[in-house]
């Protein structure tokens, strides 16, 4: 084999070997480009000012919550969700709840966390209030939906996340007391990993963390590391966004999910299962929805039930814990989405 096929073959390799360590979610809005710019040349040249447009409408929100996620991850103050499940179970509902709603946990962290809360002993009914209320919101998404959605959309989304807490906890601790939901947890699994060793073991929170050289170098860390995860979704999202609003009828939009009634937001709750990809991709989509006539209560429902019971989150679920616990889990998701729905609904109309 001569020197220049080898040369060849090992640019070739080095090509192949920098293609598979580049994120998926990049390789996929730039073959979305790629395709326009082939068949719609005019329709890229749009797609692509329309993204960078709202990138930059939404970056001081986005460097807001970064630095947000940074603090949190150097001063440890990500561990004081330990003390939310302490005292009586009605209290740890509660706490559960609110933790669920404020805690800047990302959601790969949640479910070994909630593995680690189990095994401890502690009552299904407070895990499945801060289960039910984690995905939905944290500092962080309410920062961006303000700035996507606006402050009532974000303040609604809040509520709406302590509430299902709430309403999952209270109805666990009424259905566990006859001990039908005892052990909740799939033989074999543990205590979790990463997310439940922050449960595990207690540090004190280091508020000053610029004084410490390795909390220095978290905050660092975790900001490019947020920084790039919300980057590459909301570059997706808008760019999904933008053929959305080019190419699907706003008449059809207007028929299937806007109106007053129940059925678009029964509807929007049930299609929020499957469609839902991330929680920061979904704000620009379901924006542009109610732009095209989605009724407000619909857009809530989609963002809820979507953030709890998306095909990730439900297939984590699903590995984690017995059968009867998941089919509670995801009743309990949807019925409180639709409520959550509803009420918006109502609250808008008013």
């Amino acid at each position: 084999m001569s020197d220049t096929s080898l040369v060849q073959r090992s640019l070739a390799a080095d090509v192949a070997r920098r293609l598979t360590r580049l994120d998926r979610v990049w390789l996929v809005t730039a073959a979305i480009l790629a395709a326009l710019a082939i068949l719609a040349p005019s329709q890229a040249t749009a797609s692509a000012g329309f993204t960078l447009k709202n990138l930059v409408e939404i970056a001081p929100y986005l460097l807001v919550s970064v630095a947000f996620a940074a603090t949190a991850t150097a001063t440890g103050a990500d561990g004081l969700i330990a003390r939310a499940f302490a005292g009586s179970p009605l209290v740890m509902i509660l706490m559960g709840a609110l933790a669920g709603a404020l805690s800047p946990f990302c959601s790969c962290g949640v479910i070994p966390l909630i593995a680690a809360l189990l095994a401890m002993g502690v009552p299904l009914s407070a895990v499945m209030a801060f289960w039910l209320a984690s995905p939905v919101m944290d500092p962080s998404m309410f920062l961006l939906t303000s700035g996507v959605l606006g402050l009532e959309f974000a303040t609604a989304k809040t509520l709406a996340a302590i509430g299902l807490g709430l309403f999952g906890g209270f109805a666990v601790h009424a259905l566990a007391r006859g001990g039908r939901l005892d052990n909740p947890l799939r033989d074999g699994v543990g205590n979790g990993g990463c997310g439940g060793s922050r449960v595990r073991a207690r540090k004190p929170v280091v508020w000053r963390f610029w004084t410490d050289s390795q909390r220095r170098i978290s905050f660092r860390r975790e900001g490019v590391k947020s920084g790039l995860f919300l980057a590459k979704w909301l570059t997706l999202a808008f760019l999904l966004e933008s053929l959305m609003l080019a190419w699907i009828p706003a008449e059809l939009i207007a028929r299937t999910l806007g109106g007053d009634g129940v059925v678009p937001i029964a509807t929007a709750t049930l299609v929020g299962v499957p469609a839902y990809l991330n929680g920061y991709a979904a704000l620009p989509f379901v924006s542009g929805l109610i732009g095209q006539g989605m009724a407000p209560g619909a857009g809530l429902a989609f963002l809820v039930a979507g953030g709890v019971t998306s095909l990730p989150a439900a297939l984590a679920v699903w590995a984690l814990v017995r059968p009867p616990v998941f089919v509670l889990y995801l009743a309990l998701a949807l019925s409180g989405s639709f409520a959550a729905g509803i009420l918006f609904q109502f609250w808008s109309l008013v």
